[in-house]
């Protein structure tokens, strides 16, 4: 006896990333269909798929696309998931639109539903309440936004995808991808979610989005004396440096510099030049031939299998993965 498809109902909202809403229908819609067609096997859908919507209303995109919704959200007596998609747009203005639909969230996470949230989604799902002393992550450019808003919720934005007692959250605007291929190897085993994800050529898992991360984000503050340490790190990554002569250069004693870089940045100078110096690895493997050793040395560091430990720990994968993958021709 064939059994009945699992439900997955996406919850539309002016301003939402199209492709978060589209894409992740299209992906559980096509589990169990799409390898089966390549392969001339009888389609086994897994999945039932829905966008509901406040009260049923079309809803416009980011992009301007006008999606109409299969039935309100109000309406919805039950789903296995829920999906709450990126904010494309503004994201305080989508909260404050949406906060009368948060009792429908939770309503339906109280019933039983896997409720999952991708990118700034997540600021929706924390809204409810439901993130409170749950790991989370969300996109790595809004993570101390996020950080600041939802102080009880354990953000942790290094990760792709988190996992916490049937709460789910994704990072960066396309990583719906993983987060549907998780809830369908979740359902489904790792047999469709595998078969899935070779249908659509796409990568079963990625653990982490650091490999996505810019620096820059950690120069958007008011300290000029620890701006002035950070360009001296990025220009002398090549040379030994110590704390203490980081200190001396810059007239402050080691005490204040650790504690005003860590009030401005969220870590240590010595942290912060571990990740200038990976990013610098980065992108020399991303738009060079040169020899992996040779950008070891580059960046200051000399042994290259300790280098090579600590990039396939922050990125997942090995330098010479990372080039396969993000160089540039």
């Amino acid at each position: 006896m064939n059994r009945t498809p699992f439900i997955v109902t996406v919850f539309g909202f002016e301003h939402a990333l199209a492709s978060a809403i589209t894409g992740a229908l299209d992906l559980f819609a096509f589990a169990g269909i799409s390898w089966q067609r390549i392969h001339h096997q009888r389609p086994t859908p897994q999945f039932t798929v829905q966008l509901a919507s406040s009260h049923g209303q079309p809803i416009v995109c980011s992009n301007q696309l006008t999606l109409n919704p299969h039935l309100a959200i109000e309406d919805v007596a039950h789903t296995d998931i829920l999906l709450i998609p990126t904010i494309g747009g503004d994201i305080d203005t989508v909260l404050q639109n949406n906060a009368n639909q948060l009792v429908q969230l939770r309503r339906l996470h109280k019933q039983g539903a896997d409720i999952a949230a991708n990118c700034t989604g997540t600021f929706l799902l924390a809204e409810t309440g439901i993130l409170n002393d749950k790991v989370a992550t969300t996109h790595w450019g809004y993570a101390d936004k996020f950080k600041a808003r939802y102080p009880m919720v354990n953000v942790q934005p290094d990760k792709m995808v988190t996992e916490d007692n049937s709460v789910f959250c994704a990072g960066g605007g396309m990583a719906w991808i993983d987060l549907a291929l998780l809830l369908i190897e979740r359902y489904c085993g790792n047999g469709i979610a595998s078969d899935t994800a070779k249908s659509h050529v796409l990568d079963l898992s990625r653990a982490n989005q650091t490999a996505y991360a810019s620096s820059r984000q950690f120069k958007f503050h008011q300290d000029k004396d620890i701006l002035a340490v950070q360009h001296y790190i990025d220009a002398h990554l090549h040379t030994p440096m110590t704390l203490n002569e980081l200190a001396g250069k810059h007239n402050l004693t080691e005490r204040t510099l650790i504690r005003r870089f860590k009030h401005a940045c969220g870590f240590t100078p010595l942290q912060y030049l571990q990740r200038i110096r990976l990013e610098r690895a980065r992108k020399l493997l991303e738009t060079t031939h040169a020899p992996i050793e040779s950008i070891v040395n580059q960046i200051g560091y000399e042994d290259l299998s300790s280098f090579s430990r600590l990039f396939k720990k922050n990125t997942s994968l090995s330098p010479s993965q990372y080039r396969s993958k993000f160089q540039r021709f």
